[in-house]
């Protein structure tokens, strides 16, 4: 069964398109993080939310 880790990220009002996809960018190239969800609110901000896998070792005896 697959497990995820979640985290959230706002950008503010006024942050550009550009700005935030370099910095979504850098979280999946460098963190293994994947979009998950994207929220736009009426006053522009963004809340982000990334997911990655979880990777659990297996105790072998």
């Amino acid at each position: 069964m697959l497990e995820y880790e979640y985290r959230e990220i706002r950008f503010p009002r006024g942050t550009s398109r550009n700005a935030t996809r370099q910095a979504l960018t850098d979280q999946a190239e460098y963190g293994k993080w994947e979009l998950a969800r994207v929220r736009l609110f009426p006053d522009g901000s963004r809340k982000v939310t990334l997911r990655r896998k979880i990777i659990r070792q297996l105790r072998l005896l």
